[in-house]
């Protein structure tokens, strides 16, 4: 297929105006803010950019702000060349000091943290600017850390995590007293999680500890951008009324889709694309580096494997990256790809652990697997290869299964206008700012009156009740009303006036225990012999024996032992073994794609199937239109059919995989009122299944009964185990509060182990504290994280205003086959394999519809059917 090209562009804006700003003069701002800077891009063959010259003024007039702009256009460099025009004019004027931190760079992940830091020394050392940018994440010697304490950098390098570790020292108020701007990188991946909202936190504190220090957010990929800068900034800020820079510099993306040979034998559903691995390295020798993204690490861990045997002649150049593998491990891989190494790397299979921001500006080519699900994934994945001002990036996506064939033709539609899917800043959970009010405890302490004032003046605290404000306080010094006997849980005390840290013992445990991270405990994956290959979820160990096989780190490896949180392993015989799975892999398809698929699809009902990925869909398509209809965005499809004794619905909401699970569960809860029966729900991305040996000839009415938004909060609760979800989701929010601890480094606790400590402290809290806050913060997490409740409304709202179109085909159609083909994984236990079983039954169906054809009476030529594949 041809490339096709879409220009990404950000809306016009207002160019940034010093005197439009409060309290600032535009006197402040040098004639020519670049002027001691420019002559280092000249030197580079560069000239700036207009938005970075505008950030620098911003900055320069004492403004704090978010930069958004495309990847790859330079937006390190239009946060950092200010603090450090501002440094080289202050040492021009004899007015600088040389001690002392001055920039907080704040990264998301501890993997960016290094290539930050030598993109940050590049222009110092041409400037001639004897700044220290150095390192402090979880992989920092305490050597160096406790050095730190002493003698900060001008530039410190961390992550929220650490960052937040360092206000834990009494000494906390020295150490960023000369601190003049913070830059978090990557806003976008913290804002709308509990780490965004710990950053939150940590910025309203050094605006405390410095008064006038001025934050800058960068952000390549946010739809919400007005909402993202507030939250960075806070509601009191002296910069409230902070700029919002757009790097509208034109970044061009070439989409390439890579199409099977046929769809007629493409999968439907239930596969992950390596049918197309042989084409794939086939575009290998095309380019000099590729990055490999796929949605997973299991996924990773396939294609890894599936390239190694397409190109053998290519072992040792394919590497693979992600999350789980030892840290030593993806430094050679990142080192490879950047070409530092003495041999190079050709590709890499990766995860999200390389679509942030690492500057491989040697990638040419981005292979995307699957679907992304997401306008900005694939948008922030493209924007790896061509990563400079100007550049052409490049991104191939391998459809998994025939549909994703228009989600890449919807996801093209998207980015061509120039969409991305927001995200929304959190409403203040208090495990997260109880965790904090120990810290600050632990470090300077604090007056509680003063410190609510800094609290509520972050964007997710704003509102924040004096009755919530007052529980965590109490919660803080006495582990709230049914933990008072416990002196553990008594973590902060009153002294002179001051609330400070209880004991040396309880602020040990506390720093062990500072961030929001919750990931389930992990095994270290180790060879007998001694090398370490990485880490492994728990979950997964427990289920294997010793001596099976698994696949980890592109080997596949044999269980030997697990001892003390080490999974003790050998190279296995054989070639074969199971693939780890790790949980929070799924990415639910997004509002934002999913309206454009709809879209696609109206198209093709008119007959309009524009891009060879559409005319590659095309016979797909016609035949679901021949068999039933296509789903709209003003029409709701509900297929109902019986097969082999079942009753079946199918209805086709295109809400996303979480939101349907639980529709699923509301819809069967539903059903069950209207008369005694058994209903089983499953979900995708695009529908659900549901299934009963009852009949389910529903009429419109019904349905919209069924589907209707009332009660929908009490129906959900009902319809679940709501209390076994909150109990298991209050096993992180005591995590994060400070209940329960996982152990020492090294010497984590199992997560069984955990989980048991989380169930007596709900069970305890639930008898003696039913008003304790942190159980109605697990149930609205329920409601709105796992359930995700408001976009279940929003897709039962819409059904309400859509057309309902029931359609009763004979067979299984190619939308709800995959949906079929889902339900036998959770259903009868067979010895029988799923792709045998999926298999016969798309023989049966093809074979039931020639016999169809054949015995048609009417007299009009039949079009001989296509095969039906999953």
């Amino acid at each position: 297929m041809g490339p096709i090209v879409a220009i990404v562009r950000e809306p016009a804006h207002a160019r940034y105006d010093p005197s439009a700003v409060p309290g600032r003069t535009p006197d402040r701002v040098p004639r020519d803010s670049a002027a001691t800077i420019r002559p280092w891009f000249l030197s580079r063959g560069w000239s700036p950019l207009p938005f970075q010259i505008e950030a620098w003024e911003a900055y320069l007039a004492g403004c704090g702000g978010l930069i958004h702009a495309p990847t790859g256009v330079g937006k390190t460099l239009a946060a950092w060349m200010g603090p450090v025009a501002e440094e080289l004019d202050l040492r021009a004027r004899g007015q600088a000091t040389t001690r002392g931190l001055r920039v907080l760079w704040i990264t998301p992940l501890r993997a960016l943290a290094s290539d930050t830091a030598f993109s940050l020394r590049e222009p110092l050392e041409g400037l001639g600017l004897d700044w220290r940018v150095e390192l402090r994440t979880g992989d920092t010697s305490s050597t160096l850390k406790a050095k730190q304490r002493r003698d900060m950098p001008q530039c410190l390098v961390t992550t929220p995590e650490s960052a937040t570790l360092l206000l834990t020292y009494p000494e906390s108020r020295d150490m960023f007293a000369s601190l003049r701007a913070v830059v978090v990188d990557e806003w976008h991946e913290l804002l709308g999680t509990k780490r965004g909202v710990q950053t939150e936190l940590l910025l309203a504190r050094l605006r405390t500890l410095a008064p006038g220090v001025r934050t800058w957010g960068l952000s390549a990929t946010l739809g919400n951008l007005d909402e993202a800068r507030d939250a960075l900034l806070g509601v009191s800020s002296p910069a409230r009324e902070g700029v919002l820079i757009r790097g509208v510099m034109p970044k061009a993306v070439r989409v390439d889709v890579l199409l099977p040979d046929s769809v007629d034998t493409y999968p439907w559903a239930g596969h992950i694309g390596t049918r197309l691995a042989d084409k794939v390295a086939a575009r290998l020798d095309d380019t000099r580096s590729t990055l490999l993204f796929t949605n997973t690490r299991s996924q990773a861990e396939i294609w890894f494997r599936a390239l190694m045997r397409a190109r053998p002649d290519l072992v040792g150049e394919i590497g693979l990256h992600h999350g789980s593998l030892d840290r030593d491990v993806r430094d050679e891989v990142e080192s490879r790809l950047k070409g530092t190494a003495e041999t190079p790397m050709r590709c890499v299979v990766c995860t999200s652990s390389l679509d942030l921001g690492v500057d491989f500006s040697p990638v040419e080519q981005v292979v995307q697997v699957g679907s992304p699900k997401g306008v900005s994934r694939l948008i922030q994945r493209a924007g790896r290869s061509g990563h400079q001002p100007g550049n052409l990036s490049r991104i191939l996506c391998v459809p998994a299964h025939a549909f994703e064939l228009v989600e890449f033709a919807a996801l093209r539609d998207a980015i061509a206008l120039g969409v991305r899917e927001g995200h929304a800043p959190l409403r203040g959970p208090l495990d997260v700012l109880a965790q904090h009010v120990v810290t600050i405890a632990t470090g300077t302490g604090f007056e509680a009156r003063e410190l609510l004032a800094e609290v509520r003046s972050t964007h997710a605290y704003r509102d924040l009740t004096d009755q919530e404000w007052s529980w965590v306080l109490d919660f803080a010094q006495r582990g709230g009303q049914a933990l008072t006997a416990y002196p553990q849980y008594a973590r902060v005390l009153e002294q002179d006036g001051a609330m400070r840290i209880a004991s040396p013992t309880i602020a040990r445990w506390h720093r062990m225990g500072v961030g929001t991270i919750t990931a389930d405990p992990a095994l270290r994956v180790q060879y007998v012999s001694g090398k370490v290959l990485g880490h492994i979820e728990e979950d997964f160990i427990t289920r294997l024996r010793e001596r099976d096989r698994f696949i980890f780190a592109g080997k596949v490896l044999e269980l030997v032992r697990v001892r003390e949180m080490t999974a003790y392993v050998r190279p296995a015989t054989r070639t074969s073994g199971a693939v780890p799975r790790w949980n929070g892999g799924r990415f639910p398809l997004s509002t934002l794609l999913a309206d454009a698929v709809l879209a696609r699809f109206e198209r093709a009902t008119l007959g309009e199937f524009e891009g060879e990925d559409m005319l590659a869909a095309r016979p797909l398509l016609e035949r679901q239109m021949r068999e039933s209809a296509l789903p709209t965005p003003g029409v709701l499809l509900i297929e109902q059919i019986s097969l082999r004794g079942t009753h079946h619905a199918f209805v086709f909401l295109f809400a996303g995989r979480l939101a349907h699970e639980g529709l699923g569960a509301l819809l069967s809860l539903r059903l069950g009122r209207m008369g005694p029966r058994t209903t089983q729900a499953v979900a995708t991305d695009y529908g659900i299944e549901l299934a009963s040996d009852d009949e389910l000839e529903l009429t419109e009415d019904q349905w919209r009964t069924l589907l209707s938004p009332e009660r929908l909060t009490e129906d959900l609760l009902e319809a679940l185990d709501a209390a076994q979800l909150a109990r298991r989701t209050f096993r992180d929010i005591a995590r994060v509060a400070g209940l329960i601890r996982q152990g020492y480094p090294g010497e984590r606790v199992r997560a069984s182990h955990l989980q048991a400590s989380s169930d007596m402290f709900y069970d305890v809290l639930a008898q003696f504290d039913p008003e304790c806050m942190l159980l109605e913060q697990a149930r609205r997490e329920v409601l709105s994280a796992q359930l995700e409740v408001q976009r279940i409304r929003s897709a039962l709202e819409r059904a309400a205003a859509c057309r309902i179109d029931i359609r009763r085909p004979r067979h299984l159609t190619p939308l709800a086959f995959p949906l079929w083909a889902e339900s036998l994984r959770a259903t009868t236990v067979s010895t029988e394999k799923w792709e045998d079983r999926v298999r016969r039954m798309a023989m049966e169906i093809e074979a039931s519809i020639e016999r169809d054809a054949r015995g048609a009476d009417d007299g009009a030529p039949r079009r001989r059917p296509r095969k039906l594949h999953s």
